[in-house]
């Protein structure tokens, strides 16, 4: 890419078929194409004279398809709305996302008739977790069967990545709240913490696929947080109200590098 529009080599090497670029650049190109119409127009200039038996095929499949599509009927509004829903969430997270409300109220239980965890709220040891392994599971390439298909989308960026986040906290944390509620916890305490740690996912993410960084930052929380917690029955600093200026430079921290790395949602490591 080259200024503001492709550069030309792009362009005619995407006309051809694409097998000369690099595959950052395909990806990069398709976003690109998605917003741009003058690039469109290049492009479609560029299959015109680099492969003209592409555009006269092109074209007589069009021929055959317009008066069917003129014909086609309205989309009922259920399959609407099912189309609108799968933009946000995979099939394959709603049972990760109903084990994760399960999870929250089964500590939520535990809390309340006591653990025997002493001081410990399992709830507050859980919160920044829970939705990372959502988050974990909606990029899972083995459980999406419609991974491939959602990796090569032109729209399979840092706009699909806040989608799904976006979902995942959507059902989280309003159980994690009527569980904070309902043991006591103050929200401050596990909704800071939860939300850094969801930063740092996609933060990460942008380095080593966003599945790698959830499993990853889960793999630390417990080795690191969780089960000492539960040895010594007594609730580690990270999880006290004292630590939260620090869960909050993290949630800051980790946005801001979102933000600037943005571009590298639209690359294949970031789905992995």
């Amino acid at each position: 890419m080259s200024g503001e529009h492709a550069s030309t080599r792009i362009i005619d090497g995407y006309a051809r078929g694409g097998t000369e670029l690099a595959a950052d650049e395909v990806w990069a190109l398709e976003a690109h194409l998605e917003a741009c119409r003058v690039c469109r127009d290049r492009l479609s200039a560029a299959v015109t004279f680099e492969v003209p038996a592409v555009a006269a095929l092109v074209g007589t499949v069009w021929s055959h398809l317009e008066p069917q599509l003129a014909a086609t009927a309205t989309m009922p509004r259920r399959r609407r709305r099912s189309a609108w829903l799968s933009r946000w969430m995979t099939p394959t997270m709603v049972p990760w996302l109903a084990m994760v409300v399960s999870v929250t109220l089964l500590a939520l239980l535990l809390d309340l008739v006591g653990t025997g965890f002493g001081e410990v709220s399992l709830v507050l040891l859980l919160a920044p977790i829970l939705p990372v392994l959502g988050v974990a599971a909606s990029w899972s390439r083995g459980l999406d069967p419609a991974y491939e298909l959602t990796a090569s989308a032109p729209r399979a960026g840092l706009y699909l990545v806040l989608r799904r986040t976006a979902s995942v906290l959507a059902v989280v944390v309003p159980a994690l709240l009527v569980a904070g509620w309902t043991t006591g916890v103050t929200a401050g305490q596990w909704l800071l913490p939860c939300l850094a740690f969801t930063s740092t996912t996609l933060a990460l993410g942008g380095l080593v696929g966003v599945t790698r960084a959830a499993v990853a930052l889960a793999a630390v929380w417990v080795a690191a947080v969780l089960a000492p917690t539960l040895a010594t029955s007594r609730t580690a600093f990270t999880l006290q109200t004292g630590s939260l200026p620090v869960w909050g430079l993290l949630l800051a921290l980790g946005t801001a590098v979102v933000i600037a790395r943005r571009g590298a949602y639209s690359v294949l490591g970031a789905h992995r």
